[in-house]
């Protein structure tokens, strides 16, 4: 006999396991509805993999495995797909969890399955995912995939695997009655796995109490040449636990937060041992399970072999039932199992026993009592906590204490309530604790991920405006040093005289103006006379010696307008095809503008007409780059030298236009979540509208300094002529408010206001006539 070690605490419970081993494993009958849950195991849950209405065949993958923890599922009889929708499911919570319902059409009929020939030949990554396929997981505890603990990393070397056959719960007996009649298969899957890990030595833990089960398992080894020792331990609940039995057996404890694999040794329930042999053998998925079915209030108690899906009222049918007596319908053991209401709960992958209890059998929980702080519970807890700690923080959401005091090494195994004298319900209290840690750590990593985006969103933003400031820099660069080139291809043109210039031609425009401001001035002067010679006011000879120059002025101005208008150029000069390319350019320009506003509310809309106007906007600016360029090509092959308009006002209007544009998808930007399929097109035509406007400021700085230098070299500081126009307007103003003052007095003097109100028009229009050449 192998030496064997203790773990702390554990209790002697009640056994109950005669009433169901007098029998043999038998069939469930076949259910005329089979409800299979899409998770049955830890982890993600499987993909349906099939529709409402079609049929399937025993065997049949319904849901595919997702992610790196999950299992496959299969249809456990031939029939139709009904329904696939939430159904309840084996859970202390009695919430309810998606499921595939197949209605079952009594054929039981298979799919083509055959087992592998020779598995050794496969490779191992090969064959582990041939297990995973088959839908083989834990079917001892919390149904962790069998594929996981095969597929172990680089850094995990295997030293020991450990078969766990213990079955230490009450009542409970699937595993040794599958020993009992199976022990071939049980050895053919240590074989498979041994194959896998490649152990240096394999042990098969069992309590001694199931003796008839040990001499089988004895007898079937001895055709094996693995290394192999039945390990019997004294029967003590919950020595079944993987970390008790890994202690009991090699002394070895797994650290706090760790898993066996990080000590070197691997830990497989019996019943999965089985199951891996029925699937690489056979061929068989992991569709059905042994069930026991016991308790007082059934009057055969029986292991039953049933589909996975299977109703727990057909298995209790099977079982006579007697509904009288049953009070308290229990899954699993009576120390870590849990009361269902719904006995059309179905059977998953890691449904053990079922216990139909009378009220004798299992009575009503007494009233929970104040803690007498006794210590029973920490003397019996296998996981060497301190229950009693854990109760208060656990009551008092004190759940970081909690943590602190590892609650989340609590197997839930029961011992602390079994003895507890104030019959309070511990385990309650520490699942409780559990479930509102995970639900606080989910929030938190939702937050931190959030913050992630965020901050990530930020960055990108802050590189973005980078870029922008060097792109616009650089314009800028480029800008002057064109102007700076420009400004010295100018000064060389004016250091070499040209004896054959012409003299400029003459700004009708201008002249006709002047003209009409001539003409405007003498009627206001005129006027002024009349109404002093009427009143009879003193000072007349002033405002008849200023309409006497301001109809010599007029007509001076429109003389020189008929003469240069007599001699303009007629339209077969070359102003006439510049006239019509800068027309060309206008039009093309506005019919520009409007289908970028068109396509800007069109974004906003999210219209799915985007693209197409995308396409016929790139089309207009395309047509007015070349109308554009036409007109430059024409004014650089013109022969005559005249002054280059530049038209101030719409290089202004175009800047505003495009920085209303701006704004304008700026904030629908904002207005738009960051995930949305529209967010990328705002950003990248504020991109190009960026550009736009960028392209526009800086002709229209070029301008506005080009209208600079032409002002200094007539010797005038255009500044000083801007303000000394805006001085003038507003002298005129104070002007004329001074004279309706006097008007509404009628005692005042009105003809020296009105002279000053004349000469203060005459020298703001000349201001403003000189300002309007550079504007």
């Amino acid at each position: 006999m192998h030496k064997f070690f203790s773990f702390h605490g554990g209790i002697h419970p009640p056994e109950n396991k005669k009433q169901s081993t007098r029998a043999p494993i038998r069939p469930a009958p076949l259910p005329e509805k089979l409800i299979v849950p899409l998770q049955q195991h830890i982890g993600a849950p499987a993909k349906p993999c099939v529709n409402t209405g079609e049929h399937v065949l025993k065997g049949q993958v319904i849901a595919k495995a997702q992610g790196r923890i999950s299992v496959a599922v299969h249809a456990p009889s031939s029939g139709h797909i009904i329904d696939i929708a939430p159904q309840a499911v084996p859970h202390p919570s009695g919430l309810a969890a998606p499921c595939i319902t197949i209605a079952t059409d009594g054929q039981d009929e298979w799919i083509p399955h055959q087992g592998l020939e020779n598995y050794r030949a496969l490779p191992k990554p090969e064959l582990i995912d041939y297990i995973r396929d088959h839908g083989i997981a834990g079917m001892g505890g919390a149904g962790f995939p069998t594929d996981v603990k095969l597929h172990l990393g680089d850094d995990h070397i295997v030293n020991t695997l450990i078969i766990n056959a213990a079955e230490c719960e009450p009542y409970i007996t699937a595993d040794d009655m599958l020993i009992r009649e199976r022990a071939d298969q049980i050895v053919s899957g240590v074989e498979i796995i041994n194959h896998l890990l490649q152990p240096s030595h394999i042990m098969i833990g069992i309590e001694d109490n199931k003796a008839h089960a040990i001499r089988v398992l004895e007898e079937a080894l001895r055709d094996t040449n693995l290394n192999i020792d039945i390990m019997v331990v004294p029967t003590k609940y919950p020595s079944g636990g993987e970390k008790q039995l890994i202690k009991l057996l090699t002394n070895v404890e797994v650290p706090s937060g760790r898993i066996p694999a990080d000590v070197g040794i691997v830990c497989q329930n019996i019943g999965t041992v089985a199951a891996i042999h029925q699937a690489v053998h056979e061929g068989k998925p992991l569709i059905s399970r042994i069930v026991t079915v016991t308790g007082e209030a059934v009057s055969k108690p029986q292991n039953l072999e049933a589909l996975i899906g299977t109703p727990f009222s057909a298995l209790l049918k099977a079982s006579g039932i007697n509904r009288p007596q049953l009070s308290r319908l229990v899954m699993g053991g009576p120390m870590m199992g849990f009361t269902i209401e719904d006995e059309n709960i179905p059977v998953i992958k890691t449904s053990n026993c079922i216990i139909a209890a009378t009220l004798q059998e299992m009575p009503p929980a007494p009233p929970a009592q104040a803690c007498i702080r006794c210590g029973m519970c920490e003397q019996v807890c296998p996981a060497e906590l301190l229950p009693q700690q854990l109760h208060w923080f656990a009551k008092s959401r004190e759940f970081e204490k909690a943590k602190h005091h590892n609650l989340f090494d609590c197997i839930e195994c029961g011992a602390c309530s079994y003895v507890c004298p104030s019959n309070i319900p511990l385990v309650q209290y520490y699942r409780f604790a559990k479930q509102e840690i995970r639900a606080e750590e989910a929030e938190q990593r939702k937050a931190e991920q959030s913050r992630i985006r965020f901050e990530a969103r930020q960055a990108r933003l802050e590189q973005e405006k980078i870029e922008k400031e060097l792109r616009r820099k650089e314009r800028a660069e480029q800008a002057a040093k064109a102007q700076a080139e420009k400004k010295i291809s100018a000064e060389k043109t004016l250091a070499t005289p040209d004896n054959n210039a012409q003299p400029a031609a003459p700004d009708i425009k201008q002249l006709k103006t002047a003209a009409a401001v001539a003409r405007t001035k003498l009627k206001k002067a005129q006027q002024a006379l009349k109404n002093a010679t009427e009143k009879g006011q003193e000072g007349t000879e002033v405002l008849q010696a200023t309409v006497v120059d301001l109809e010599k002025k007029a007509h001076e101005a429109q003389l020189a307008f008929e003469k240069a208008d007599s001699g303009a150029p007629t339209s077969g000069t070359a102003s006439a095809p510049l006239n019509g390319l800068t027309e060309d350019v206008e039009k093309a320009k506005r019919t520009l503008e409007k289908a970028e506003t068109a396509l800007q509310a069109a974004i906003a809309n999210n219209s799915p007409a985007v693209e197409k106007m995308r396409a016929g906007v790139d089309k207009l600016r395309a047509k007015y780059d070349e109308s554009l360029e036409a007109l430059q090509q024409a004014q650089s092959n013109t022969t005559v030298t005249v002054t280059e308009a530049i038209d101030l006002k719409a290089l202004k209007q175009q800047v505003s236009i495009m920085r209303t544009k701006l704004k304008k998808a700026e904030k629908s930007l904002a207005e738009t979540a960051e995930g949305d399929a529209l967010y990328r097109e705002l950003e990248e035509e504020i991109k190009r509208l960026q550009e736009r406007h960028d392209e526009a400021k800086a002709r229209l700085d070029e301008a506005e300094a080009i209208k600079s230098k032409e002002a200094q070299a007539q010797g005038i500081d255009l500044k000083k002529l801007k303000i000394d126009a805006a001085l003038a307007r507003a002298a005129v103003t104070k002007a004329e408010r001074a004279i309706k003052k006097a008007q509404e007095n009628d005692g005042e003097d009105l003809t020296q206001l009105q002279a000053e109100l004349v000469a203060a028009e005459q020298h703001a229009n000349q201001l403003n006539q000189t300002l309007s050449q550079f504007e």
